[in-house]
């Protein structure tokens, strides 16, 4: 009985060869079906600058990413999305993953970036206007780490790091079945925005006593720049600068409320945007005055421009300057009454002037009175920073940050720049002493040093002070963030218009035919991190589903064969007598 249904099967197989796709095709199919592509992880990610200025090119010129995932571990990054941390970040590792091509690099930032330790912050700072500096075409993102990130990161560490260490057996069993990640982004490629304006904003307090009186000019910028524009918040540059001429509005308006106190000097507040690229909006505003109309404070009779550039935190000031003011000006005299203040008032502060002459021949200016000294007005910039050169200027470290001794520890600041409200607030009130002295000529007629003017009703508010910069540093504020109907200008504009007289708004746009500034949108995405099997493993599947395939066909062909070999082996052997 089972010989004939040996006979019967082995001819069904052999003459229905289709019947045999029936059988086996459809197991096959199960097997070996692809299952759908899993999402890991969905998150969002920051581009870096890129943006032209004055016909140069900076930064990334590419927004699209579609690659698998590798660390700078992996010995080939080309066309690959390496991943770094930025506690093991090096600028050598970068430059690798750029010279092979790399099809992008995304960079994880801590949460707390505050609590990142001194030196890797103040690397990171330096290496930024480098990274800057470097135009590539590779797509460089940030992100902001979280566990399902931080897992990515540790599988993609693990898979490129231990190939080096295998043979090349164990490296194709390794990849083969390795957990990949394949990363992609949802936007575009990036454009340039069209006819992008930068506001600024300018208020006046108009002095009493004649026509022909003169004006002090007092100047901030309000926008900030790092790396990546949605991470730029600028505490200290130039939120501190900005809270500080909001609350020197504040205090010479309530001055300038009472007769007794209305001081023969008009105050022209300026409030520019722009400022980190190249003072564009400060560049437009001299123009409007000084070439554009025959009505203007600027073009009559200007003591000095005061401009306040990053003022929140150290215990220097310095009163940077292109041309030593000559004794007997009003620019000498704001030099002394800021000297006179610090000795008598705050002794702990050290004060000094530092002279550096424009270079026109830079492609940038390095403080932004230069603008106002190029079309010949008294002005110089004071900063707690010794120099323009420093990276904290434009780095997205440059964040919010509590005083020391309520997250730290006391006596441990946090790491990169913060702003510290109790030394803003003293030089608030120093460079609002001094302005004092000056205007109402207080030295000349013989009031001591240690005389102060801005005492109980009118002293500093520190939480003034305190929520401005809170609220400049809830939000980015990167001029190619921040339009005409931003928040951030409306707010402004409300705070000036509480304080002072005739607030206006001013803009700039950059010429079509030769635009001295250039912005690129796609500079925030969502990035998705797919879970994948790399390209070989779907050949060795490939090879075992045709060696299967191939097994099987041989086993239905010969079917009667296979069938007489097994029933010799499985039979019961029979005894003899």
């Amino acid at each position: 009985m089972f010989e004939e249904a040996s006979e019967v099967f082995d001819n069904m197989f052999k003459s229905s060869f289709p019947l045999t796709f029936i059988v086996f095709i459809p197991a096959v199919l199960i097997l070996v079906s692809p299952l759908p592509a899993e999402a890991a992880h969905e998150f969002t990610v920051y581009r870096m600058q890129q943006y032209d200025l004055q016909g140069q090119t900076y930064g990334t010129r590419n927004a699209i990413l579609n690659t698998e995932a590798r660390t700078v571990e992996a010995e080939v990054l080309s066309r690959r999305c390496v991943i770094m941390r930025l506690a093991e970040f090096s600028y050598e590792e970068y430059q690798k993953a750029l010279r092979q091509s790399a099809g992008a690099v995304v960079i994880i930032l801590p949460k707390n970036m505050s609590a990142m330790p001194q030196d890797i912050v103040q690397h990171f700072m330096e290496l930024e206007p480098e990274m800057l500096a470097t135009e590539t075409i590779v797509p460089v993102y940030f992100a902001m780490e979280d566990d399902e990130l931080l897992s990515i990161y540790t599988q993609t560490l693990t898979s490129s790091s231990s190939q080096g260490s295998l043979s090349a057996a164990e490296v194709l069993l390794h990849t083969a079945t390795a957990n990949g990640f394949q990363m992609v982004t949802s936007g575009a490629q990036s454009k340039a925005v069209s006819d992008w304006a930068i506001t600024s904003l300018e208020g006046r307090l108009a002095g009493v006593g004649g026509e022909d009186l003169p004006t002090i000019v007092v100047v901030t910028h309000y926008d900030s720049f790092g790396v990546a524009p949605w991470l730029s918040y600028g505490a200290d540059s130039n939120g501190s600068g900005v809270s500080m001429l909001l609350e020197l509005a504040r205090l010479f308006s309530k001055l300038y409320t009472y007769k007794r106190t209305h001081a023969g000097y008009n105050l022209l507040f300026f409030v520019s945007g722009g400022g980190k690229f190249n003072y564009q909006g400060t560049k437009r505003w001299l123009e409007d005055n000084l070439d554009h109309t025959d009505s203007s404070l600027l073009q009559d009779n200007v003591a000095f421009v005061l401009c306040l550039d990053t003022l929140g935190n150290g215990d220097t000031l310095h009163l940077h300057v292109s041309k030593p003011p000559k004794e007997g000006s009003p620019q000498f005299s704001l030099l002394k009454e800021l000297e006179l203040v610090a000795a008598s008032q705050y002794p702990e502060v050290k004060f000094s002037m530092v002279h550096k002459k424009i270079n026109l021949a830079d492609d940038m200016l390095a403080w932004e009175h230069e603008r106002f000294g190029i079309r010949r007005l008294p002005a110089f910039t004071l900063s707690h920073l010794p120099s323009h050169r420093l990276a904290q200027r434009f780095s997205i470290m440059d964040s919010r940050s509590v005083s020391p001794s309520s997250r730290h520890g006391a006596g441990e600041p946090p790491a990169g720049p913060y702003v510290d409200v109790e030394k803003l607030s003293r030089n608030t009130k120093l460079v609002a002493e001094a302005l004092a002295r000056v205007i109402y000529n207080l030295t000349e007629k013989g009031a001591p040093g240690d005389l102060q003017i801005f005492t109980e009703q009118m002293q500093v508010q520190d939480e003034q002070l305190s929520a401005v910069v809170d609220w400049l540093t809830a939000q980015p504020r990167a001029a190619q963030l921040v339009d005409k109907d931003s928040s951030v200008v409306s707010t402004l504009e409300y705070h000036l218009g509480h304080y002072l007289k005739d607030v206006k708004r001013h803009y700039v746009k950059a010429d079509k035919r030769d635009p001295e500034f250039v912005f690129y949108d796609q500079l925030k995405q969502t990035m998705n991190a797919y879970r994948v099997k790399p390209a070989i493993f779907d050949l060795l599947l490939a090879v075992c589903i045709a060696a299967y395939l191939g097994v099987m066909y041989l086993a239905i062909q010969n079917f009667g064969v296979l069938y007489s070999v097994v029933r010799r082996i499985t039979q019961p052997k029979t005894k003899t007598h």
